[in-house]
């Protein structure tokens, strides 16, 4: 097929785009579907990007959900956050993280700052 592609700016685009990509997924390196794969992961990612709006994960979900694949309890989080009724306060929201409570968070639980950073917004 001759590489004919340019920006999507319709769903038709998009999904014959798609359906284009998922065909020559495993093309081999250096031949020409393989550039053809590079660029429709380019395009179909911009269309993504301007279409399709992923919400930032909620901070205070993350925390509990680190918590539990790790096994820990809210009183493992009171050497970076404080006393066990702030911790409480701080994962029911009635308290807000501060600078701090995110990069010990961050460095403790793995979180990216960007997650936690949402709290604020």
């Amino acid at each position: 097929m001759e590489n004919t592609w340019k920006v999507l700016k319709s769903e038709e685009e998009y999904d014959f785009a798609l359906e284009r990509t998922i065909e020559i997924f495993h093309a081999e390196r250096g031949t020409p579907d393989f550039e053809e794969l590079e660029l429709l992961l380019l395009l179909v990612k911009d269309y993504e990007d301007r279409h399709f709006h992923i919400p930032s994960p909620d901070p205070i979900a993350a925390i509990k959900l680190k918590l539990e694949e790790k096994g820990l309890k809210q009183k493992d989080l009171e050497h970076i956050i404080g006393s066990k009724g702030y911790v409480s306060q701080v994962l029911s929201g009635k308290k807000e993280l501060t600078l701090k409570m995110i990069k010990g968070l961050h460095n403790y639980l793995g979180i990216s700052a960007d997650t936690l950073l949402a709290a604020g917004k």
